[in-house]
């Protein structure tokens, strides 16, 4: 199936200083910035971010974790050290940091590459000390908790790799459910790859959802492949990510009321992001902050090398769903 040319939709405006973040805001080490989790915490915003360096090859070397804050979501001021700089640190080499605050406390889910791909989950009270809850069996990855309890259960979404679809990738959005964070089951599927008619590889979960009053409001990470592309620092990059969008049940999540048939975004913006960069063409939201004016703040990574942001007022995005309904 042929895939066009996708663009943004016309709800959603750039941020013109973009990138907000990049590692020349970085005081360590680092080449790529991006993934990160973005969520408001005790009256500031808090951004736990993916920093990558590369050697001159362009190959990654190392890997950490980074802080940041910012007292506007905008302008941000990162840490002077990684979360995880030493050795034993719970969270060491772990990635694609994604942020919940849930009963007054910061859920991490991340991925990490011990034994298989795998997604897990912890928990601070001050970004500096973390409990790690849980690790799954591999393979699983790109995991996001619900901002509440839904009928007393911590719910996430999540993305597997099951293994009959590959070589072509064509992993969907599921659910799962757990009483106490540790102990994860009662899965579901909730989107496949194949509702979405510009992707012809993956989709899954972005930021944690949106609660408002029609439904959770659920950004998505949609990917298209087509052979012969070569995109970015990497070389060997054929794939473009795009932003979809969706809207679950408030009180059954696994049921989608409905969802956009066209992207929410699509990587168009030259160097020094989206289009240009680690891997081209990628737009990977990470983030998602509901304002009291009705604004959406939506974080993404771009081009796997810098953190950028986009702007949309919600009651758009829910005409968007609503007016296709599943």
């Amino acid at each position: 199936m042929a895939i066009p040319e996708l663009k943004t939709a016309s709800v959603v405006k750039r941020y013109a200083g973009n990138p907000v973040l990049s590692a020349d805001d970085v005081p360590y080490a680092g080449t790529l910035v991006f993934n990160a989790g973005v969520t408001k915490w005790q009256g500031r915003y808090v951004m736990l971010f993916r920093n990558e360096v590369c050697n001159e090859k362009g190959q990654v070397i190392d890997r950490n974790l980074g802080l940041a804050l910012s007292d506007d979501g905008i302008a941000w001021t990162v840490k002077d050290a990684p979360i995880d700089a030493v050795e034993d640190h719970p969270l060491r080499r772990f990635y694609d940091p994604r942020l919940t605050v849930l009963d007054g406390r910061v859920y991490l889910c991340f991925a990490t590459g011990l034994r298989g791909t795998r997604g897990g989950l912890a928990v601070t009270d001050d970004f500096e000390n973390w409990e790690v809850l849980n690790i799954s069996v591999p393979d699983n990855r790109n995991m996001v908790v619900f901002p509440e309890r839904i009928d007393g259960k911590i719910v996430r979404l999540e993305r597997p790799f099951a293994g009959y679809l590959r070589p072509n990738d064509r992993f969907d959005m599921w659910l799962a459910r757990s009483p106490d964070g540790v102990y994860w089951g009662e899965a579901d599927l909730v989107l496949t790859a194949d509702a979405l008619p510009w992707t012809n590889n993956k989709i899954g979960p972005g930021p944690p959802p949106v609660k408002t009053d029609k439904g959770w409001l659920t950004l998505l990470h949609a990917v298209d492949r087509r052979e012969g592309r070569a995109w970015g620092w990497s070389r060997d990059w054929d794939k473009r990510y795009t932003v979809g969008i969706c809207l679950l049940d408030l009180e059954d999540p696994a049921h989608v009321i409905g969802y956009s048939r066209a992207p929410l975004m699509a990587p168009e913006e030259e160097y020094p992001y989206e289009v240009e960069g680690y891997r081209g063409y990628v737009q990977f939201p990470t983030g998602a902050i509901l304002e009291d004016d009705g604004e959406l703040k939506i974080y993404y990574g771009a081009a796997d090398t810098v953190m950028a942001l986009a702007t949309a007022r919600v009651d758009d995005l829910l005409a968007l769903c609503e007016s296709c309904e599943a």
